[in-house]
């Protein structure tokens, strides 16, 4: 009897032992070839990959076995894979970013030859903890990327439009990857308006070819354009897609008030007057037009930002939740959120650097209907790596695993434990950008809008 010859590829380092199980139950000589790619995680952007582990712990803050190996096993593939030995550093208020420093360390002893290569820089993987920054996943979304995962949700680059009113069949759902979409991966990064913009762009200059005078001002001027000629999706390519997708996103930012609901968080980060912010939030909680998620994000943000302040009453706000009929377990909420990352948990200084910052209010006006508003707030992680290339980033914060410290930084590779958002890796694009002697690797668990977000802390 033929058998047929088998070549096995395995996205991590495979241990001895297995490989000792698989010879002896290869009773037929049929493996003629075993080897080991380094690519245990799913790559998002060309800085940035994911493990899509939703749930990580088992109680608090211990770790779920499995989630532990799956996400030590992902960061041995990803220095490996970029044949770099770091020195480590992590969030030292966090046991979960010390259980996994502490696993990733004994796997590269366990297996340090793999790790004989020459070494020209001296690499950092810094391992931070989502509790440091509650406030980043729960803020709405302004640049393209992170506002269609904040308000409609991406899931492996598809984009779900099946609910959107009066979409076309072909619409349902959508493929928002930059790997196959040119104008997405110019747009990635690109304020609300500013895609409004380059839409009509394209639509003038289909016009102009086909002598068209129709006035459009509008994204539904655009809507209306694209059914009366078809032949654009041809002339277009993807564009025609994300002309339904902005005009979705444009009915969710009128119809549920999110101009003043965003400006509000803002506020919120930058800890604006107690006094103005309560008076603020209970107008909003009021409003028929706020949604749940938004009165949610807004009462929770309150509780980060102003926790032990004079005056500080989240239970007034938990109430008035209460009268809109949110249910209880999602009023709960505002406890859990303090439980998960407030001052007696998180480590580092979240607001350090924050209590003299000025609202800058950034108003981007180009298609009427379209007025993208409110992105100043600089996720925590950005001031981490400041001070970490500085040499300032204090050893209570963050501690040192191993050796000796450094003097001077290379290439950074950041993981976090608990998900990143979409601002936050726009906010390393930037920085890998500006500073390119220190360029940054950005991978964690997961990848979160608000909902997730929340469903992470009731979780975890």
């Amino acid at each position: 009897k033929q058998w047929y010859q088998r070549r096995v590829a395995i996205t991590a380092g495979i241990p001895k032992p297995d490989i000792m199980k698989l010879a002896n139950a290869d009773e037929h000589e049929s493996v003629k070839e075993i080897q080991e790619f380094y690519a245990d995680y799913l790559p998002l952007l060309d800085h940035v990959y994911t493990l899509s582990l939703k749930r990580i712990s088992s109680v608090g803050t211990s770790w779920d076995r499995s989630a532990l190996k799956r996400s030590a096993d992902s960061l041995i593939s990803v220095l490996l894979g970029l044949r770099k030995y770091p020195v480590m550093r992590y969030s030292n208020k966090s046991e979960l970013a010390r259980g996994l420093v502490n696993s990733t360390y004994d796997i590269m002893k366990e297996n340090s030859h793999l790790f004989e290569f020459r070494r020209n820089d001296t690499p950092m993987l810094l391992i931070l903890d989502r509790r440091d920054d509650p406030i980043t996943p729960l803020l709405n979304q302004w640049t393209y990327q992170a506002m269609v995962h904040e308000l409609i949700g991406i899931d492996k680059n598809r984009v779900d439009l099946s609910e959107v009113p009066g979409i076309s069949k072909d619409m349902r759902e959508v493929i928002m990857s930059p790997e196959q979409d040119s104008f997405f991966k110019d747009s990635l990064y690109s304020d609300f308006g500013e895609i409004g913009i380059k839409i009509k762009e394209l639509v003038d200059k289909f016009q102009r070819q086909q002598h068209s005078t129709a006035a459009i001002d509008s994204i539904s001027d655009m809507k209306k354009f694209i059914d009366n000629y078809p032949q654009f999706k041809k002339f277009s390519g993807t564009v025609s897609k994300h002309v339904a997708i902005v005009g979705e996103l444009s009915r969710i930012v009128q119809d549920y008030n999110l101009l003043e609901v965003s400006e509000t968080e803002q506020q919120m980060t930058t800890q604006t007057s107690h006094t103005e912010i309560q008076q603020k939030l209970t107008r909003l909680l009021r409003n028929s037009k706020v949604r749940e998620i938004d009165m949610i994000r807004l009462v929770l943000l309150y509780c980060i930002c102003y926790e032990g302040q004079s005056g500080f009453s989240p239970q007034q706000f938990v109430e008035m939740l209460r009268n809109r009929g949110v249910a209880e377990g999602r009023c709960k909420l505002a406890a859990a959120i303090m439980n998960f990352g407030g001052r007696a948990v998180r480590g580092g200084q979240l607001f350090g650097e924050q209590n003299t910052m000025a609202l800058t209010k950034k108003y981007f006006k180009g298609l009427q209907g379209v007025e993208n508003v409110y992105t100043q707030h600089k996720p925590y992680m950005t001031e981490v790596l400041q001070q970490l290339v500085q040499g300032k980033l204090k050893e209570s914060d963050f501690a040192w695993h191993g050796g000796a410290p450094i003097a001077r930084v290379g290439e950074i590779i950041v993981f976090v434990i608990g998900g990143i958002t979409f601002e936050e890796i726009k906010a390393v694009h930037q920085w890998n950008i500006s500073n390119p002697g220190n360029k940054v690797v950005l991978g964690s668990t997961s990848i979160h809008n608000c909902q997730s977000f929340l469903d992470y802390v009731v979780g975890n």
